[in-house]
């Protein structure tokens, strides 16, 4: 099955961004930040193919919600396939599926077995559209990123980056150029022959590294040259352009010089931190990520990012438990001591309790007395001449019972007694709430003048008792 992996990339969407050059033994990792519409470097590291990459700088974190972190990563150029492709005039949208017509006849290996995308040149008035299709194998692209992966790089983006380089030069006119860069202990050549204003043809050649990478390149380019040449769009009289650092050029300038006659132009290539700002900076790419590669890292973030959550709510449930637990030993602890001290305590707390009771009787007893002593001195002074007092009663320092006798003929002093045992005081107030006669029994028929009895119940009016 064909995999459409064309995907313009929204450059303004990344905060941070990291590019890896894992081509080599000793692999390059470059971290770069916004500087206006491009980027710059922000450090430069190198990190042996043994070594695990730095988590903290290419991982992915909470952080990348609003913060978003892209990952590019390069692709060697023995795992790609260059094809360049002339298409009518027509809408971006409409480019993919033209380029996917004719994707059996470009592709060196069956579709079902490849991963592919494409990168448009910018349009030229009058002329086709060319556009560069980029192919590689399904089984190198997913070892590939296999192998990142591994090292814990999530690619958002796998490119080739030598097509920067076509994008690099000034001037762009007719002619060959050539644009070498070092891969592993050899050289790896992108040639692009220009024609009519436009891109015709792009070749890969590998060349050795050494002093044989002039020689071999001259004898790569002589049956290319003469291909272009029967094909109509490469003359004779072409311009040749060798776009290298200096390192490489050193190799590769005299080979070239006395091939093409001295009529060469050299021109400085950007280093490969500048290209790797290039590369983030470029306003689309062409991204060999497979589409379920790209869902599956979305999906392992999606769900890291819930394990972490659920994670802290479990770090925040057993904190919150522990301190219920500690707040509950403090407690605990408050507790038995004052349970101890309870104890402790509730001998003198008994005894001063059975004191007070004792205090309290004898208080009691105390106003007991001095209350009859009230009731006996109102009783006697209210007591009117003629009348004789009996027997007193003292129920409970409740009620006082007075009983005596008075002769028949004086039977109203009973009256004037209990009117007087009213308004009687004690501390200037009432002493009695009330005073009520309760009997008074005269003599009988027959046995003269005999005393009568009396008896009068006074209920005691005191805040004491």
């Amino acid at each position: 099955m064909a995999l459409t992996t064309k995907r313009h990339v929204k450059t303004s969407r990344w905060h941070s961004c990291n590019v890896l050059d894992a081509r080599r033994e000793r692999r390059l990792l470059w971290q770069l930040a916004r500087d206006g519409e491009g980027a710059k470097v922000v450090s430069e590291r190198v990190v042996l193919s043994t070594d695990p990459l730095p988590a903290r700088q290419v991982g992915r974190s909470l952080r990348d919600l609003w913060q978003p972190k892209l990952n590019i990563a390069w692709l060697p150029a023995q795992q790609v396939f260059l094809r360049v492709l002339q298409l009518p005039v027509a809408d971006e949208r409409e480019l993919a599926g033209m380029v996917e017509l004719q994707l059996e006849k470009l592709s060196p290996l069956p579709v079902a077995q490849i991963v592919w995308t494409f990168d448009a040149l910018p349009a030229v008035e009058g002329q086709p559209r060319t556009v560069i299709v980029v192919i590689a194998p399904r089984s190198a692209v997913e070892a590939f990123l296999g192998d990142l992966e591994g090292a814990g790089y999530l690619a958002d983006r796998l490119e080739f980056p030598q097509l920067q380089d076509l994008r690099s030069v000034s001037g762009v006119g007719d002619g060959v150029w050539i644009h070498p860069r070092e891969e592993g202990g050899r050289i790896v050549a992108l040639v692009a022959w220009r024609h009519g204003g436009g891109l015709q043809s792009l070749n890969l050649l590998t060349l050795p590294g050494g002093a044989e990478a002039g020689p071999h390149l001259v004898e790569l380019l002589q049956p290319l040259a003469l291909a272009g040449e029967m094909e109509g769009w490469l003359s004779s009289g072409v311009s040749w352009h060798l776009v290298a650092e200096e390192g490489v050029r050193a190799h590769l300038e005299s080979a070239l010089r006395e091939y093409v006659g001295g009529g060469l132009e050299v021109q400085v290539a950007p280093g490969l931190a500048r290209l790797a700002a290039m590369s983030a900076s470029a306003p689309s790419g062409a991204n060999l990520v497979p589409p379920e590669h790209v869902t599956r890292y979305r999906q392992q973030f999606i769900d890291r990012l819930w394990m972490r959550a659920l994670g802290g709510l479990g770090l925040v449930y057993l904190f919150g438990v522990i301190a219920y637990l500690g707040a509950l030993q403090v407690v605990q602890y408050q507790k038995d001591k004052a349970d101890l001290e309870v104890a402790l305590a509730s001998g003198s707390y008994t005894n001063a309790l059975q004191l007070k009771a004792k205090v309290q009787v004898l208080q009691e007893q105390v106003n007991l007395k001095f209350a009859a002593l009230d009731c006996w001195m109102a009783a006697s002074e209210a007591l009117p001449a003629g009348m004789n007092l009996t027997q007193l009663t003292f129920q409970r320092g409740k009620k006082l019972g007075l009983f005596g006798t008075v002769p028949a003929q004086e039977q109203t002093n009973v009256t004037a007694y209990i009117q007087a045992l009213s308004q009687a005081e004690a501390n200037g107030q009432p002493l009695f709430s009330q005073v009520m006669t309760k009997s008074i029994q005269g003599s009988v028929v027959g046995q003269g003048n005999r005393p009568m009895n009396w008896s009068i119940e006074c209920e005691i009016r005191r805040s004491d008792l």
